[in-house]
């Protein structure tokens, strides 16, 4: 499927590649923490998807204890296996990275991919890692009148590398995982981006844990549930040669100790029981976001939705967007991601209490705008 860029609805047809210059248009290096920087950064954050309140304490005094032994340079043998122990795994199908977006780049070095296809609207730094690494890359573009929900047929059948989110940034789609294991191919590496997936009660649809899918790289970061994107911790989970290859196009010592331990510590039983708490309530707080957004009659919400985000369809979302910032709210622009335009906005979910006061806001800048 193709998309215009400026249009608020995606159009039908092929998988289409991605234009030089500025990325047919999208600014895929743009991400939610340029809303919040310097005299920014005093604005309530509803741009970045990383849990309010987070790292714990008990985390911070984990890491905080780790400071001890930075004189000795990082072995990351023990967090890898609590994170194969975490998923049921052998230690030989995991590779910690400095974070989920350290593996997208990994990928596009190591993969000597001859048609790779990245399916939007999803992050963006699989495409632009795609791009630097110097591949031609096709998108296909979900459409909203679909629910932004793949079709089985959507991907080239000789597509050799796929890329795709679950549950989706920016839409919070989940795909069902028989849907997304379908995709795989001889031949085809199939990236699955679950970075989100621990916010999703159950962790269901997850492909974590699956060994019987050919090709399967599945991306997990700890960076959003725990508070540590400062930090840079993710893991990547593949066949044991798919993590050798990365594995040698990774540079020494990618992840520090400090990032380790955290890694280990996440991965025990009681942070699990934790997140699996922290998920539920996402669960809740996302569900009044959404009833709220539902009194403004020109607010569209798209649903369902399952990650701790929602994404808005709003006639004049930027100049919104604007007039928000004023009102001490910032939030996520929606044209910089394919398949999308400049009426769309991401919003991150917060405690009600915030979300009672960001929707208040948001109707006085709807009627300020509509004056």
């Amino acid at each position: 499927m193709s998309t215009d860029p400026s249009a608020g609805l995606p159009t039908s047809g092929s998988a289409a590649p991605a234009a030089d210059g500025v990325s047919a248009g999208f600014d895929l290096r743009h991400h939610g923490d340029a809303e919040v920087r310097g005299a920014d950064a005093d604005l309530t954050d509803l741009a970045v998807n990383v849990r309010a309140g987070t790292p714990p304490d008990w985390l911070k005094a984990r890491i905080a204890a780790s400071l001890d032994g930075l004189a000795a340079y990082p072995d990351g043998r023990a967090a890898r296996e609590a994170v194969a122990a975490c998923h049921g795994l052998p230690v030989g199908r995991v590779l910690l990275t400095a974070g989920a977006a350290e593996a997208f780049v990994l990928l596009a070095r190591a993969i000597a991919a001859q048609r790779p296809v990245v399916v939007h609207p999803q992050f963006t730094e699989p495409e632009a890692a795609l791009r630097d690494a110097g591949h031609t890359v096709e998108r296909v573009i979900l459409d909203e009148r679909s629910g932004f929900r793949l079709a089985p047929d959507a991907v080239p059948e000789d597509a050799d590398l796929v890329v795709i989110g679950n549950p989706t940034n920016p839409t919070s789609v989940l795909h069902p995982a028989d849907a997304l294991a379908g995709l795989a191919r001889p031949g085809r590496t199939l990236v699955v981006d679950e970075a989100f997936m621990d916010a999703v009660p159950g962790e269901r649809e997850s492909l974590a844990d699956r060994t019987d899918v050919p090709g399967l790289v599945v991306l997990r970061s700890l960076t959003k549930t725990w508070g540590l994107a400062g930090l840079r911790i993710g893991y990547v989970l593949a066949e044991p040669d798919t993590v050798a290859a990365l594995e040698r196009v990774q540079p020494l010592w990618p992840v520090s100790s400090p990032a380790l331990t955290a890694a280990e510590a996440c991965c025990a039983p009681p942070a699990l029981a934790e997140a699996a708490r922290a998920a539920d309530r996402t669960a809740a707080d996302r569900a009044h976001l959404a009833d709220r957004l539902a009194e403004l009659t020109t607010v569209r919400v798209c649903g369902p939705a399952a990650g701790p985000f929602l994404l808005i369809h709003l006639p004049g979302a930027a100049a919104t967007r604007t007039r928000l910032r004023e009102l001490g709210f910032a939030v996520r622009r929606g044209d910089t991601f394919p398949g999308l335009g400049p009426d769309w906005l991401r919003i991150a979910v917060r405690d009600r209490a915030t979300t009672d006061r960001f929707v208040i806001a948001l109707a006085k800048a709807i009627a300020e705008s509509d004056a």
